[in-house]
């Protein structure tokens, strides 16, 4: 067993004993402090399924399924860490439901609250309605406890289309929120709306299906 010690919203020290009798501790936040290929290696060993014309990983991540293991999503956790912009956020934004395990567990290690957005509509003061479109559905969504002047960091799972991003980023910027940056953990290669919009979206990997296989694209 170890201990994760927060130093600042961007480092983070784990500290463990090993059977040897000796203590270490490894500080994230700083690249090159380990070596992490879990998320790469998970994807290329993603499952396959059919969807019509439409080949489809399945992933812990995105799915809930296969089986998430909490080394990876730790890892994935520690390199948003890295490469978002958290000084100075005020809230964590992401959409029900594929979001929450990844915007939990970062809250956790870095102190900042988190704010779902659920597809219920509650009629809270100050709730705010947004259409969430993405390949397959459009829905209707609802954001609760963004205020303005809030500096926010939007988080999601996946990027393919953007719709879905697009339309929380348009909604917050509405209400008076600063989007201080925006993070998804897997991105599908090939154009999307938040680009052709002009918003700039950070992800941690790029991948696209060809012939039954998942590929990197592009590891940042």
């Amino acid at each position: 067993m170890g201990i994760y010690r927060r130093i600042s919203r961007t480092e983070i020290v784990f500290s463990a004993g090993y059977p040897d009798g000796t203590n270490r501790q490894v500080l994230f936040g700083t690249p090159g402090t380990e070596t992490m290929d879990q998320l790469d290696r998970s994807l290329v060993e993603a499952p396959i399924i059919q969807k019509g014309d439409y080949e489809y990983f399945v992933h812990p991540i995105s799915d809930g399924v296969p089986m998430l293991e909490p080394e990876l999503l730790r890892e994935i956790v520690i390199k948003i860490i890295r490469k978002a912009q958290l000084e100075n956020v005020d809230k964590i934004v992401t959409p029900a439901a594929m979001g929450i395990h990844i915007s939990t567990a970062l809250s956790l290690m870095t102190d900042i609250p988190l704010v779902i957005i659920r597809k219920r509509q509650y009629g809270l003061d100050g709730e705010v309605a947004l259409s969430k479109q993405t390949g397959y559905s459009e829905d209707e969504m609802y954001i609760n406890d963004v205020f303005e002047g809030d500096r926010v960091l939007v988080l999601d799972d996946v990027l393919s289309t953007g719709g879905t991003l697009l339309g929380i980023i348009e909604a917050l910027e509405h209400i008076g929120a600063e989007v201080v940056d925006t993070v998804a953990v897997i991105e599908k290669a090939g154009p999307n709306e938040l680009e052709e919009a002009g918003h700039d979206v950070k992800t941690l990997i790029t991948v696209e299906v060809e012939n039954g296989e998942v590929k990197i694209v592009e590891n940042s």
